[in-house]
This record gives structure tokens, sequence and C-alpha cells, in this order.
């Protein structure tokens, strides 16, 4: 897969999801890291849990946790990987695969901007 330099977003992101589909990973650059919620009480509802219940909840929430955070590793590597040296440079020092992919999106994906503006500058 050629890299991304900016030209080439639309074709190199389509790739890319596709890839992250294979790895059953393609949620990571469109969703949000999940949220703990602590188990909380107010005065007016009275709930009755068990401690079971509250450890299997707790349980659940640190291995979604946990999922998305090597998930995120592994979308962020790739996502790393195939951009070139200039664009790796700019987004190595990013931890989240999402806001790589917003910001490259936002830069590059509108409507393919950067490759017009190539195109027109060679042929000139």
């Amino acid at each position: 897969m050629k890299p991304l330099d900016g030209t080439n977003f639309k074709c190199w992101s389509q790739k890319l999801l596709i890839y992250f589909e294979h790895l059953e990973v393609d949620y990571v650059p469109f969703t949000d890291p999940p949220e703990i919620t602590p188990q909380t009480t107010d005065a007016s509802t009275v709930i009755v849990t068990t401690s079971q219940t509250v450890r299997d909840s707790s349980k659940r929430d640190d291995e979604l946790k946990v999922k998305y955070e090597r998930d995120n590793k592994t979308v962020r590597d790739h996502l790393l990987y195939h951009m070139t040296n200039t664009l790796f440079d700019l987004f190595v020092n990013h931890k989240s695969a999402r806001t790589i992919w917003n910001t490259l999106e936002s830069r590059y994906g509108g409507d393919d901007a950067g490759r017009k503006k190539y195109v027109i500058g060679k042929w000139l």
C-alpha cells in the first residue's frame, strides 16, 4: 500500500478501513473510549444489587477498557506505519487513533482538495 502523502487520502483510508474490518478493530477510528461509570444510588431510589453483580459489571468495564486500549494501539500503529515520514513526524505523539483519523480526515478527506491541488500543480 502506498503511504499517505496528503494526496491519496480517499483510497488510502478505504484500504485501511477494509484492513481494520478484517482485524475487527474498525470501530476505533469512529468511537470514543468506553467510559467507566461508577455504581451510584440516590436516596429516592433503592437499588438492590448483590456484590456479585457489581463485580461482574466492574469486570466487564475493565475488559472493555483493556480491549479498546489494545485495539487503539493496533489502529494507531497501522495509521502511523502507512504514512510518509513527514506526516509520521506530525502524528507520532498522538496516542488516540481516533484523534489521528479525525485530523487526517479534516485535512485531506473533505473533497480530496489536496489531490486536486496536486494534479493542477503538476498540470501547470
